[in-house]
């Protein structure tokens, strides 16, 4: 917990690093968010992250040697739907966290352990080409009869400012705040292969009760990524992803900081069906700041779902 005393430069610089990191504005990179789900259907889905990195501050702050771990648990739920005559989709996420920095403050040892709930996200997908929205019998015979097509897609996704969060703490698993997505994207398919790519802008929602009576505001976020996925045979998938995000400088108290975030992104995964409608997936994603502040992070990710009627 964190004394209330007036908001320095130190403070303010300090909280917007870290919510940049415990927020995850560094770009996410998911594979097959454009795939065709037949009607009739339900996902569920539950996960397990280990994320791990260095966070780099101004010089002036005296952070060094700042070490963040997180083990994450996060419950997902999938049902696409018929809207007109297109095939729509809404992902339902539900993270739970538990998270601890560490690392020395002008030279003595600091550290600070978060438990909970962090923000959800709703995702609400529609598919403007591609298969019509039907059953899955007849999803498998338009995929047979067209093994070469091309979709393209417009999504919105909105995390919910329900997560931990308190006004007198410089760290919180959630943000006090709405966080839009607006995206569009595509997926092209030729026989065993697909090539994905997805353009965001990240938006930022006031947050009226931040740190010490303070107002946060953030500026967008642009993000691009990119996959390149592979099937073999029927039960087994891979892919190979790539992604870039700039902005999201922030403005604290009406002062502007020149802390623009700016990240590169690398992934890998690989997936598994079995006992005919179950999953697994197991991916591993590297990001790295491009600026002098921010974080550099490894997660490993693995997940398991579920398809029933």
């Amino acid at each position: 917990m964190v004394n209330k005393k007036p908001l320095t430069l130190r403070c303010i610089l300090l909280c917007c690093v870290m919510l940049y990191l415990q927020q995850g504005y560094t770009q996410d990179v998911e594979p097959r968010r454009w795939s065709s789900i037949p009607l009739g259907v339900n996902v569920i889905a539950a996960g397990y992250a280990y994320n791990s990195g260095d966070v780099f501050f101004d010089p002036v702050l005296g952070a060094e040697d700042v070490i963040y771990t997180g083990n994450g648990f996060v419950a997902g739920y999938i049902r696409p739907f018929r809207l007109g005559n297109k095939l729509a989709r809404v992902d339902v996420l539900l993270p739970f966290s538990f998270s601890r920095w560490e690392g020395l403050l002008d030279g003595v040892a600091e550290s600070a352990n978060r438990t909970g709930f962090a923000d959800p996200r709703v995702r609400l997908s529609l598919n403007l080409t591609g298969p019509p929205p039907t059953g899955p019998k007849e999803l498998q015979e338009y995929l047979a009869a067209n093994p070469v097509f091309t979709t393209f897609g417009v999504s919105l996704s909105v995390s919910l400012p329900f997560g931990q969060y308190s006004d007198d703490q410089l760290l919180n698993l959630g943000g006090n705040r709405f966080v839009i997505r607006p995206q569009i994207g595509m997926v092209h398919y030729w026989g065993p292969w697909s090539y994905e790519l997805t353009s965001s802008l990240v938006l930022f929602s006031k947050n009226n009760d931040f740190f010490n009576d303070g107002e946060l505001k953030q500026r967008a976020l642009f993000a691009l990524q990119t996959h390149l996925i592979r099937q073999f045979e029927k039960r087994f998938w891979a892919s190979l992803s790539a992604g870039y995000n700039q902005g999201a400088s922030s403005v604290v108290n009406q002062q502007f900081n020149d802390d623009q975030r700016a990240n590169v992104v690398g992934a890998a995964s690989v997936g598994a069906s079995f006992a005919g409608n179950q999953g697994l997936k197991l991916a591993y994603v590297y990001s790295k700041t491009l600026k002098d502040v921010g974080a550099t992070t490894n997660t490993v990710l693995l997940a398991w779902s579920i398809v029933f009627k």
